[in-house]
């Protein structure tokens, strides 16, 4: 009796609510896509996968590979598209470009969430907003390499990318970062879904590879539900339940907007 017991619990481990896209949609949940944005990787996100997970959510991580912003969107919108339900959109940093072009015109997106990211209008690139407020370490921090690809110092890593971060911990981001094509930063995307789609915004007050009164510019101009907190650039590991809280929000309240 006790091994059976044993083994019924093993298996509801195995098979939790949050590894079953099915099981997550019959009780009304939508599925959550996350966008990393320039320098790293699917996997920054673990720390709220697993919190969404326990949640009982159902979770798709998107690998990007950031040769360019079209591709990127290209990539992310089939991966919304092939989820069996309604979505809940989350881009960092570059992956909100990424999100307002991959969720324009989807209907399967009812909220978009950006976490210290950016979000441009249509036809409108990073590169010119970006000029419109003081530059953050970030800026002269990069380094390009001969097929015009930008990763970060590795040396000024920490100060510029995730300064409230423990140093050993951003030597391995920093060792493991994903270049991205500078091209990127000067392209567009032909719509912006923050415009139909409800948006929620988290403000990186310490940020400083995106200016924080840039983020505010972002949030106040597509009217995003807003909240700030105290991290740097990657909130997401220094602060995953305050970003937890956020895409919680976002989600509940597609389950009952009636927009779409």
């Amino acid at each position: 009796m006790k091994t059976r017991m044993f083994e019924g619990l093993l298996l509801g481990a195995l098979l939790g609510i949050g590894a079953h896209p099915a099981r997550a949609q019959q009780a009304g949940l939508p599925t959550i896509v996350l966008v990393h944005g320039a320098f790293a990787d699917a996997s920054g996100w673990s720390e709220v996968i697993t919190r969404l997970q326990k949640r009982g959510y159902s979770v798709i991580a998107v690998q990007n590979a950031l040769a360019s912003l079209a591709s990127d969107v290209a990539n992310t919108r089939r991966v919304i598209d092939a989820q069996p339900g309604n979505v809940v959109a989350v881009g960092h940093s570059y992956g909100g470009s990424v999100i307002s072009g991959a969720a324009a015109g989807s209907a399967r997106v009812k909220a978009l969430v950006y976490i210290a990211a950016f979000g441009p209008e249509a036809n409108e690139s990073i590169a010119s907003v970006g000029q419109k407020f003081a530059p953050p370490a970030l800026a002269s921090s990069l380094v390009p390499d001969a097929a015009g690809f930008l990763s970060i110092d590795t040396a000024k890593f920490r100060d510029a990318f995730a300064a409230d971060l423990s140093a050993d911990r951003t030597r391995v981001l920093a060792a493991t970062q994903k270049p991205i094509a500078a091209g990127a930063f000067e392209q567009s995307n032909p719509a912006a879904a923050w415009k139909t789609v409800p948006s929620w915004y988290l403000v990186a007050r310490d940020d400083r590879s995106i200016n924080p009164d840039a983020q505010r510019f972002y949030a106040a101009r597509m009217k995003a539900t807003t909240q700030e907190v105290d991290a740097a650039h990657l909130p997401f590991l220094s602060r995953p339940d305050a970003v937890v809280r956020m895409i919680l929000a976002a989600a509940e309240a597609s389950r009952t907007s009636n927009i779409r």
